[in-house]
């Protein structure tokens, strides 16, 4: 290789580098600006939820089944890795196209602008943290490129390496600076220290201490009652909402004699009710762990609704959240006897910022995409005919009812185990109906009853256990349920989409 062809590879080398300290520069001014004008207009965030809002149904089922809970944090690195790309790319074209590059970064901009002010909270001013910051990172772009150092035979409007270093490091510094300062303008207005001291109502109605019995006494099962912090958490905001619960207010419209607006400390000073209530996501593959069990407080919805009374023909409750998601509900599930709740707490302290705070639905029985919004602000009284919901727009059922399932949590998959006796143990739930029946089928044996731990509720999962004499070889063990309507789950295998997954779960063991 000859001198000019390794100065041109430095000096791509270089101009690629100045590309991406450009693009970080035009993030870090961006987080800043939209730390004071709207959280949700910063680029990436708003170019995430975009993603996030057009995911199809079967990418979204993937996308869990893949990465499960960090399926948000998978998005993130794959959107960062491609803004370096691209950005990398813009830069190196800028040294013999200036123009080009120009246009490619400023396509960038555009692009954030518009996912920035088409999300549904949206304000005239979110498109300014985007526009501003590309702006600004164009600028940096073209004087770091100009001092890219010319190479033999060229005619270099740069100047030294010195004088490119120099400018690289002093855009580095300032990515840093607006990057770190757009966090702690955020932090300002957050709400964890607020939500740390908020003392809560207690309830008028509690909800009784689970009896003896309820979890199966096998090593490697999961607790009956899933701790706050291990309980999944599945939605389709990229930043949790920070709600200071003194801003928050409720909003019931629609198909109502009388609209209804509540507040923070008018919930506070309700008769709240205390409820177990077990939790599953539509998403949940056949022996998956999106599914949590918990205590509750919270208002119940039904005597909301009661006040503002809806009128004929109105069958379902769509509700949003804060971030744009929305559910629709059928009425009769927040108007019946099954406890659907505005919920304030959970494992007895304020719902974690991740999990809804300050307030979130709760609905028994019913998938968490058509019932459980988080961050909830509104509830209008509607329609199926005349309103859809966000993930039913993307192909989901509408109603969303809970199928009958059950898991085997002990042994694992692949397990290798001694012979001798054993104990197989699991969970299944079916709620609204509870659970009447579990049965263990080991390879071509037939179906046996397992030993049902205690019961809490029609609406918390069961544990179970079964003991097994193993004998050398591999084995394969099956697991069904059935609830209390003498309803069997299927042997039939689905995907979650649309309406959650179906099959009998089964692991493969070695006995040696």
């Amino acid at each position: 290789m000859d001198s000019t062809s390794r100065h041109r590879r430095r000096d791509y080398g270089k101009a690629a580098l100045a590309g991406v300290l450009a693009g970080a520069l035009a993030l870090g001014v961006a987080e800043v600006l939209a730390a004071i004008i709207a959280p949700s207009s910063a680029p990436v965030l708003a170019v995430g939820s975009l993603f996030i809002d057009n995911t199809p149904g079967w990418l979204k089922d993937f996308a869990i089944s893949t990465f499960g809970t960090n399926d948000k944090l998978a998005l993130l690195v794959g959107m960062g890795v491609t803004i370096a790309v691209f950005a990398a790319v813009a830069g190196a074209l800028s040294l013999r196209r200036r123009l080009v590059g120009t246009v490619l970064v400023g396509l960038l901009g555009v692009v954030a602008a518009v996912a920035a002010i088409t999300r549904a909270s949206a304000g005239p001013l979110d498109v300014l943290p985007s526009i501003v910051g590309v702006a600004l990172g164009i600028v940096a772009l073209r004087l770091m490129v100009d001092r890219v150092e010319a190479g033999p035979g060229r005619s270099g409007q740069g100047a030294d390496r010195r004088s490119f270093l120099t400018a690289a490091g002093a855009t580095a510094a300032l990515a840093v600076v607006t990057g770190a300062g757009g966090r702690l303008l955020a932090g300002a207005r957050d709400v964890a220290a607020t939500r740390a001291t908020l003392q809560l109502a207690a309830a008028a109605t509690t909800a009784p201490a689970p009896p003896p019995g309820v979890m199966v006494a096998v090593d490697g099962m999961p607790s009956w009652q899933t701790s706050n912090a291990d309980f999944y958490r599945i939605d389709t905001a990229l930043r949790v909402p920070r709600i200071n619960p003194d801003e928050w207010t409720l909003r019931v419209h629609g198909m109502v004699e009388e609209e209804v607006e509540i507040t923070f400390d008018e919930l506070l000073a309700e008769d709240l009710v205390e409820q177990w209530i077990t939790l599953t996501c539509v998403s949940n593959e056949v022996g998956g762990d999106l599914v949590g069990n918990t205590v509750w407080r919270g208002f119940p919805i039904k005597t909301l609704l009661e006040r503002a009374r809806p009128t004929g023909g109105a069958d379902m409750v769509l509700s949003r959240s804060d971030d744009g998601f929305s559910a629709g509900t059928p009425l009769g599930a927040l108007t019946d006897d099954r406890g659907a709740m505005l919920a304030i707490a959970m494992d007895g302290e304020p719902l974690p910022l991740e999990h809804g705070f300050p307030v979130r639905m709760v609905v028994p029985g019913l998938y968490g995409y058509v019932s459980a919004t988080k961050w909830v602000t509104e509830m209008e009284v509607t329609t199926y005919a005349d309103s859809t919901a966000y993930w039913t727009d993307r192909g989901w059922n509408a109603k969303g009812p809970i199928l009958t399932q059950s898991r085997i949590d002990v042994p694992g998959s692949f397990a290798k185990l001694d012979p001798g006796p054993v104990t197989i143990a699991g969970t299944a739930w079916a709620q609204q109906r509870g659970i009447d029946l579990v049965e263990v089928q080991v390879d071509d044996a037939e179906w046996a009853p397992a030993e049902l731990a205690a019961e809490v509720n029609i609406d918390t999962w069961r544990q179970w256990s079964f003991p097994w004499e193993a004998t050398s070889g591999n084995h394969t063990i099956r697991v069904r349920a059935t609830d209390s309507t003498g309803q069997t789950q299927t042997e039939e295998q689905a995907r979650p989409i649309p309406g959650g997954a179906t099959g009998w779960h089964n692991v493969l063991v070695q006995v040696a």
